[in-house]
C-alpha cells in the first residue's frame, strides 16, 4: 500500500515515515500544501495523511481542491487537539478522518488501517492464490505447512502481484508504487527482488511462478497455467 504523508516538521515527519515503512507502507514525505496536492493529483496512492497547517496551502485547503480534481482516495487529517473547528471544517472539506495531535504511534497505524479497509480495493489480512498465502500481518508467505518472511520491498512486491494474479505488472509500476517516482534507486533492484522471490517460491514448494512478460513486466500464475 503507498501513502502520502503531508508534514511540515521535518523531524515528525522522519518518524511517521519510519513508523510506517516499518509497517510494510510505500510513503512519499511532502512539507507543504503546494506539494501535498501536486502529488495527490497526479500520484497513485492508496490513502494520504495530512497536516492541518501547512505553509503553502492548508491541509483543508489541500483536501478541498483535491476532491474538486476527482481526488477519491480516503484521507486524514492531523488536527491540534484543541482546534474543534479544523476537524469540523476537515471532514465538510472532504476529508474521511482525523487524528488529533499529539497521537501515538499504535493509534495512527489503526486509523490509516481503518481508512483502508473503506476502500473497494480493501485487501484482506490473509491473501490467497492458488497453493500460497501471503500474511499481511506477519509478512510470512506460505505454501503447506512451510512458510518464509519477506523482506519489506519483497513483500510489496508479492503484495502487489498477488491483487493482481493474471495481469501484468511491469518495472515502472513496481518502482513508482514501491520506491516513489521520484526515487534514485536503479531499476535492477526490481530484478533483484523477483530473483529472490522466485526462489523463495520454489523454496516453499509452491506450483505458483513469478513469469516474465517479455518488454512487459512480470505477473503470477501456476507452473502449468
Amino acid at each position: 500500500m503507498k501513502l502520502l504523508f503531508a508534514e511540515d516538521d521535518r523531524d515528525v515527519s522522519r518518524a511517521v515515515v519510519t513508523l510506517l515503512e516499518r509497517s510494510n507502507y510505500t510513503v512519499d514525505p511532502v512539507y507543504n500544501g503546494n506539494d501535498a496536492l501536486d502529488y495527490l493529483v497526479s500520484g497513485d496512492y492508496d490513502a494520504a495523511v495530512l497536516d492541518v497547517m501547512m505553509p503553502g496551502r492548508s491541509g483543508l485547503e489541500v483536501v478541498r481542491e483535491a476532491r474538486r480534481s476527482g481526488v477519491r482516495i480516503p484521507i486524514m487529517m492531523l488536527t491540534a487537539m484543541d482546534e474543534v473547528d479544523d476537524r469540523i471544517n476537515g471532514l465538510d472539506a472532504g476529508a474521511d478522518d482525523y487524528l488529533p495531535k499529539p497521537f501515538a504511534g499504535g493509534e495512527l497505524l489503526a486509523r490509516v488501517r481503518a481508512l483502508l479497509r473503506r476502500t473497494e480495493s480493501f485487501t484482506p489480512d490473509q491473501m490467497v492464490f492458488e497453493d500460497i498465502t501471503l500474511d499481511r500481518n506477519s509478512y510470512r508467505l506460505s505454501c503447506g505447512s512451510q512458510s518464509v518472511n519477506l523482506g519489506s520491498k519483497g513483500f510489496q512486491m508479492m503484495e502487489m502481484l498477488m491483487r493482481n494474479p493474471g495481469s501484468v505488472i511491469s518495472v515502472e509500476q513496481f518502482m513508482e508504487h514501491i520506491w516513489g517516482w521520484d526515487t534514485e534507486v536503479e531499476v535492477n533492484v526490481v530484478w533483484v527482488n523477483i530473483s529472490q522471490l522466485r526462489k523463495q517460491l520454489q523454496k516453499l514448494g509452491s506450483a505458483v511462478e513469478i513469469k516474465v512478460v517479455r518488454g512487459a513486466g512480470y505477473t503470477l500464475g501456476g507452473r502449468n497455467g
